[in-house]
């Protein structure tokens, strides 16, 4: 069986996506990766089928975890807006009662004179 060193890897993925960090490796480096691997090794002792599930197994908790995290982003920025918009109205209302109270005020000072 033919392994694909860090080198190989790292240069693939250089040329494919130029990126340089093994860290930033995305799908389509995984699969090509993959499907290099399948063509270089020996078909007379291949690849054990337990190895390459558990790598398929590793890519897909690592996507899932990948598009929670971009959707735990994408509610936060969501609840930030929420907050904004909350904080306004919050204004807003004590404005009003702070006007209501001072034209409260003004009228029965009026009333008293």
């Amino acid at each position: 069986m033919t392994t694909i060193t860090n080198t190989q890897a790292a240069g693939a993925a250089t040329g494919s996506a130029g990126k340089t960090s093994l860290g930033q490796l995305g799908s389509a480096d995984f699969l090509k990766l993959m499907t290099t691997q399948l063509q270089q090794q020996d078909p007379f002792n291949p690849t054990d089928n337990t190895q390459m599930l558990a790598q398929m197994a590793q890519f897909s908790s690592l996507s899932q975890a990948s598009e929670m995290n971009a959707g735990i982003g994408k509610l936060d920025t969501r609840l930030g807006e929420i907050s904004a918009k909350l904080d306004a109205v919050v204004a807003a209302q004590q404005a009003a009662t702070k006007a209501q109270a001072s034209a409260t005020s003004a009228s029965t000072t009026a009333v008293a004179i």
